[in-house]
């Protein structure tokens, strides 16, 4: 099978429209970002304005993950075969429009939590189709940097809702605030929804849908023509083999060895990213910090350090997937974070002060650098790419629906841990957590870095998934 040159260099005009599809694309892991940020600072309000109890404060931070995200990653995903990415993208525009101006407004907390669920539809299902879409859409040789700016809009959103919260706590004296907090996320929703209009959906699904000279426009797009052509004829090929099958996505992950070892393969992925705990950093970082002795404003700023770590961190970690293989950085990542984590623990064991405090800041941006730097960078990546395109956004949803599961637990065990053992207890469980999964990522990830979508389905098909790096070209 003839390939295209992964050597070749995109034209300015091709170039633009990659440039232009990303960052409008890239808005709804922006919207991620922030309404899974935002909700941190907003805490620190709502639970006295709206009476919030603890379970209450772990229902309205939990609900937006489970069931909003999980169940909007599980059906998201087979929405996204169905109709298309990009109509699925202007889906989740609608909810997220509708869910952050329904948190703002929220009278109570049963709407809170409903409004927070429609949020986590959108959540959910952006998460699957925004770095699926970019991985189709994308040249091989730039693959790994599209669907990775994904990340870095998820992080930057993140680091937007801390400074939105520091900036707001700072200029609005109300303790209504927090509805300006969550209002903010219709913005770029708003984005999203009129950027998506004018772009076309990608020439897999097209292919998928045996639409095949709409998929050829779409490569003319965004390659150059003998780049296009040579693509083209790989699509044609590779689905004109997948359409003579008529079997559903749950027969073929049931009855094909290597999809369904394929399939647990990314919802192991999606376990380990979400045990690294990072979420009870973005979720509890002002709480931690407030606990640890500093006051809610001076929190709030600090907590502004692990948003620019993110934000940092990720464009490191982009950098360095030219260079290294996604297995590499995941194993570095993990060690890391079982290093940080360690160190963490032990540090609340020393006197309450000050210093204290910002030690602890450190650790966690520690921490927060080596999940951003080498797994979250990754693990979203090898996501978009290791699933045959048959079943591609059903299996990515199934794998998202189980990294919503695990973050929701996580989430809504943290503080009922935390209470029971303390901080040196919680983060020492999960220092044996990283090691577990550091094993798991030694023993049973592939490499996939260099080689077409289309290739590796065929590789794995062949050869199964074995943890060897197989880097057939340049790129990333």
């Amino acid at each position: 099978m003839s390939r295209p040159s992964e050597d070749s260099r995109t034209s300015a005009p091709h170039g633009r429209f990659l440039t232009k599809l990303t960052l409008i694309a890239t808005l709804g892991g922006l919207l991620f970002g922030y309404d899974t940020g935002v909700i941190s600072g907003a805490l620190l309000y709502m639970k006295d304005d709206l009476n919030l109890s603890a379970f209450g404060e772990a229902t309205v931070v939990s609900s937006l993950l489970f069931p909003g995200a999980a169940f909007g990653a599980l059906f998201g995903g087979r929405v996204a075969d169905r109709i298309g990415r990009k109509r699925t993208l202007l889906v989740c525009a609608g909810l997220f429009l509708i869910g952050a101006l329904g948190c703002a407004l929220a009278p109570n907390v049963q709407v809170m939590v409903a409004a927070r669920i429609i949020l986590g539809l959108g959540v959910g299902a952006a998460a699957v189709t925004c770095p699926l879409y970019l991985a189709e859409m994308a040249p091989a040789d730039r693959r790994g940097r599209m669907v990775t700016i994904n990340e870095l809009m998820i992080v930057t959103g993140q680091m937007l809702a801390f400074a939105t919260n520091a900036l707001l706590d700072h200029l609005i004296h109300d303790p209504h605030v927090w509805r300006t907090m969550l209002a903010v996320a219709a913005v770029p929703a708003i984005a999203l929804l009129l950027g998506m209009l004018v772009l076309p959906d990608s020439p897999r699904w097209y292919g998928l849908k045996n639409r095949m000279a709409e998929a050829r426009s779409v490569l003319g797009l965004s390659r150059p023509p003998a780049e296009a052509d040579a693509e083209y004829g790989l699509i044609a090929e590779h689905t004109a083999h997948m359409l003579k099958t008529t079997a559903t996505p749950f027969t073929v992950i049931r009855d094909v060895p290597w999809i369904r070892r394929v399939v647990l393969i990314g919802c192991g992925l999606a376990i380990v990213q979400q045990a690294t705990g990072i979420n009870t950093v973005n979720y509890y970082a002002p709480t931690i910090l407030e606990a640890s002795g500093l006051g809610v404003s001076a929190a709030l700023v600090a907590t502004i350090a692990v948003g620019v770590t993110s934000v940092v961190t990720t464009i490191i970690g982009i950098i360095l997937l030219g260079y290294i293989g996604r297995r590499t950085m995941l194993l570095i990542g993990f060690a890391g974070v079982a290093v940080s984590q360690a160190v963490l623990s032990l540090v609340f064991l020393l006197p309450e002060s000050t210093t204290r405090s910002y030690v602890i800041l450190a650790c966690m941006v520690a921490f927060v650098a080596f999940v951003q730097m080498f797994i979250g960078t990754c693990v979203w990546l090898l996501l978009s790419e290791i699933f045959p395109l048959s079943i591609r956004g059903f299996a990515m949803g199934i794998a998202v629906f189980v990294l919503w599961c695990t973050n929701a637990v996580i989430s809504f065990l943290f503080p009922l841990l935390n209470s029971a053992l303390g901080s040196t207890g919680t983060f020492a469980l999960f220092v044996a957590v990283n090691i577990g999964s550091w094993l798991f990522v030694r023993q049973y990830v592939p490499e996939t870095k260099g080689t077409t979508l289309e290739e590796l389905e065929e590789r794995f098909e062949a050869h199964g998934t074995q943890p060897v790096a197989v880097v057939t070209s340049k790129g990333i």
